[in-house]
C-alpha cells in the first residue's frame, strides 16, 4: 500500500508541477528519435489506444512533434484533451468503461482496462461487493452523467471503494474535473506500460 500511495503522490506531483518528475516516477529514458519520425498513420497506430476509444487525441497530438521526452509528448496528448471543447472531452470520459461493469461482464473492455481493473481485484468480486459496486456505478452515471473512472493501478479495492462513495458527493464540475485528472494519470501509465513492453 505505502509504494501504491508513493507512486500516485509522485504521479500527482509530477503532473501538477513538470513534466520532467513523471519520468523518474515511473519510467526510464525513451529514444524519442523512431517515435518523432513516425508519420500520423503510424503515429495513431502506436498510440490511438492510449486515451481509451479516442485515437483523435494522438492523431492531433502528432502535429506537436518533435517531442524532446516521453513526459513532453504526454504533455502534448494532454494538451490536446485540455484545449477540446467539452463535449468531445464528455465523450472521452463516456468512453470509459465502468468498474466491473457490463463491459467487463460481457468481455467487451480494452485490452488496457481489463488489465488495471485485474491489478485491483475488481475481476474476482464478491458478490455483495459487485452489488455495491454496480450501485455505485449507477448512482455516480445518475448523478454526474459519465462514469467514474479512477486510476485503479494506485489503488487498493478497499481504497477504489471508498474514493467511489467519497466522490459522489461533490458537484459535477469538480467530478468532471477529477475524472479527467485521472484519465491523464492513467495514459501516463498506459504510455510506460506500452513502451516497456516494445
Amino acid at each position: 500500500m505505502t509504494g501504491r500511495f508513493g507512486l500516485f503522490a509522485s504521479l500527482i506531483f509530477a503532473l501538477l508541477l513538470g513534466p520532467a518528475l513523471t519520468v523518474s516516477a515511473v519510467a526510464g529514458p525513451v529514444d524519442m528519435v523512431p517515435i518523432n519520425a513516425m508519420d500520423r498513420a503510424a503515429f495513431v497506430v502506436k498510440f490511438g489506444a492510449i486515451f481509451e476509444k479516442s485515437p483523435w487525441v494522438a492523431e492531433e497530438a502528432w502535429e506537436k512533434r518533435p517531442f524532446a521526452t516521453l513526459d513532453d509528448m504526454h504533455a502534448g496528448m494532454v494538451a490536446v484533451v485540455k484545449n477540446a471543447p467539452a463535449t468531445r472531452q464528455l465523450a472521452l470520459l463516456q468512453a470509459h468503461p465502468d468498474l466491473a461493469g457490463k463491459e467487463a461482464q460481457a468481455g467487451t473492455m480494452t485490452a488496457s482496462s481489463v488489465a488495471e481493473q485485474a491489478s485491483a481485484g475488481l475481476n474476482a468480486l464478491l458478490p455483495a461487493e459487485m452489488i455495491e459496486l454496480s450501485d455505485l456505478n449507477a448512482a455516480y452515471k445518475a448523478k454526474f452523467g459519465f462514469p467514474f473512472i479512477i486510476a485503479v493501478r494506485m489503488h487498493t479495492k478497499e481504497g477504489i471503494f471508498f474514493e467511489f462513495k467519497r466522490r459522489l458527493q461533490n458537484e459535477t464540475q469538480i467530478e468532471f474535473a477529477n475524472d479527467l485528472q485521472n484519465v491523464y494519470i492513467i495514459t501516463r501509465l498506459r504510455l510506460n506500460k506500452l513502451l516497456d513492453a516494445s
